[in-house]
């Protein structure tokens, strides 16, 4: 057998659970990535319904991990990597090293125990097994007379710490050499926080995800334009606008954009009340939340000031011990959605189809006295989340200049006075009661970016069936998860599954693409295209098929159209 060779242990043929084996030789291999199952993906195909959390594939060669960036479907299936026996270094940016404890404290809290001393046990033995490498910085993993190896991570632009992997394998008996570049999730660019990735100088082998391309996003230089006007426009609807969101990236990135649209809208408040007489300053009926923390009538009872949680979970412990927005399955808190994803059939139009359905920023304009943005409560209800936010806060070195400046002007992005972080299940059902019974303006984060498990998960329940509140997608929706089917289904009027109980939708349904952290079909070419020497073999992974297809299409035109050679598999 001729070396190298790749297997792959997930997202093949779907979009998550990414884990590809680099056989290096005959004795050596390197794993990349050992992500966790979600959606459809989570069944074993013709299984009926078995569960593929297990490590199924030997470990005898595996050398190392390489972690590309430490979102649960890159990373969640390392608590059973290690107790199926693996004891090798666990590679990672200096970014993803500060990150991943958190992640697999979580992971491990889910899936094996929530002993504190256990956890603690546990997340020593992974931080004792961490690298940290610098972007740029070549990592020998081998060096023999029959193999040579080294890799180096470079900048993905997807979330803080976001790496592609380039792996450099020199065989010197045989005269032969192999770069091999796994791109892990690529990154758009203008995302908050981030540089956006630069492709690598060459490859002769290039596995590349495919989520998006089948698409292209929306302009993310004007998203924000975009964010305010959707949520202006849901808040003339009189209720609250949810917003499912994964707690590592894109919680932040809504988070900064969120405190530019409250600091334009001060500003703008600030230099209109300098202009005009007192008497004639807007008071806006609409005074969406009034004051935080100091109104005290009947219809807006102060909401909690909330707690934000430590860093590690081991400093702060809310009163139950659950620190997971995902840890549902351990009672009411947010147990796991179930999501009847399947065709379904029409139901009775209500009162609000045909009038509605699915909004875009394209059919409003925002109105400068209809929100008293400075005064809306951004609630963001969600312990994890919040541990991954003042995370975010000491990454400030791997920010971009932008967000750098930001701080240095003496803004706070990711700390805002409007900001409410919920931390207790106490304070979590408040909240959830008192919106729902109320229907204040209020924008509520909430962990569950699928809506398959979380706090998410209990606003739904009570509040889908209110005409009066809305929920905003900002990331991609797997198929199979309760978010895909209130995506798909509520414009039309639909239903979706949650605890085993049907919830038909009422709540306006809106989503903006722009949101993506992941390249488009343009951004996935150029990152090719883009490279000195173009690769001769390009794998074509995470992804469902149409984007897999289509992507795979445009790729081998612009080979044909260049002359150049490739080997595709997709």
């Amino acid at each position: 057998m001729s070396y190298p060779q790749i297997e792959h242990h997930g997202a093949k043929d779907g979009v998550t659970g990414s884990c590809h084996q680099l056989d290096m030789n005959a004795t050596t291999s390197l794993l990349v990535d050992c992500g966790l199952f979600q959606g459809d993906d989570a069944s074993i195909p013709g299984g009926e319904g078995g569960s593929r959390l297990p490590i199924d594939f030997p470990l005898d060669t595996i050398k190392a991990l390489v972690v590309t960036h430490v979102h649960i479907d890159h990373v969640g299936r390392i608590p059973y990597l290690l107790a199926a026996g693996f004891e090798g270094p666990i590679l990672c940016s200096e970014a993803s090293a500060k990150l991943l404890p958190i992640v697999l404290e979580d992971a491990f809290k889910l899936s094996f125990s929530r002993d504190q001393q256990r956890i603690e046990r546990y997340i020593d033995i992974v931080e004792s097994r961490l690298v940290a490498l610098p972007y740029q910085h070549w990592f020998t993993l081998v060096d023999t007379d029959e193999l040579n190896a080294r890799t180096r991570l470079q900048r993905a632009g997807h979330i803080i710490g976001s790496a592609y992997v380039e792996i450099d394998l020199d065989y010197p008996q045989a005269g032969e050499s192999k770069r091999i570049v796994f791109s892990g999730d690529l990154g758009a660019p203008h995302a908050p926080f981030l540089m956006p990735p630069q492709p690598p100088e060459r490859a002769d082998i290039l596995v590349l995800e495919s989520t998006y391309g089948d698409r292209l996003h929306e302009d993310r230089q004007t998203r924000r334009q975009r964010l305010e006007a959707v949520i202006e426009q849901a808040l003339q609807d009189q209720g609250t606008v949810l917003i499912p969101a994964f707690s590592i990236g894109r919680t932040q990135e809504l988070l900064y954009e969120l405190e530019e649209i409250i600091h334009t809208r001060s500003v703008g408040a600030s230099s209109l009340a300098n202009v005009l007489p007192s008497e004639t300053v807007p008071a806006s009926s609409a005074s969406v939340g009034a004051s935080l923390l100091a109104n005290n009538n009947s219809d807006h009872l102060p909401l909690p000031p909330g707690e934000r949680a430590g860093v590690r979970g081991r400093e702060t412990m809310p009163e139950n011990g659950i620190t997971s927005e995902s840890a549902g399955v351990r009672g009411k808190e947010a147990s796991p959605a179930i999501s009847n994803d399947a065709e379904q059939p029409p139901l009775p139009l209500r009162e609000r189809v045909g009038e509605r359905g699915q909004k875009t920023a394209e059919n409003h304009s925002p109105d400068q006295s209809t929100t008293n943005w400075p005064k809306l409560p951004i609630i963001l209800d969600s312990p994890l989340a919040s541990r991954f936010t003042a995370a975010y806060r000491e990454l400030k070195p791997f920010w971009n200049q932008e967000a750098r400046d930001r701080v240095q002007s003496g803004r706070r992005p990711l700390a805002f006075e409007q900001l409410i972080t919920i931390d207790s299940h106490s304070d979590h059902q408040r909240i959830v009661n008192h919106l729902a019974q109320t229907a204040r303006p209020a924008i509520v984060i909430a962990g569950g970016g699928m809506c398959s498990g979380g706090r998410i998960v209990n606003y739904l329940k009570a509040m889908l069936g209110d005409k009066r509140h809305n929920v905003l997608f900002v990331g991609y929706q797997a198929k199979g998860t309760p978010g895909h089917a209130i995506q798909s289904y509520g414009p039309k009027g639909g239903y979706v599954d949650l605890d085993g109980e049907r919830f038909n939708i009422r709540a306006g349904i809106s989503s903006i693409g722009g949101y993506s952290a992941h390249a488009d079909q343009n951004g996935l070419v150029e990152f090719v295209t883009g490279m000195q020497q173009w690769p001769t073999e390009i794998r074509v992974v995470h992804g469902e098929e149409k984007a897999k297809r289509e992507l795979a299409a445009v790729l081998e035109q612009r080979y044909v159209v260049s002359g150049k050679l490739l080997t595709l598999h997709a």
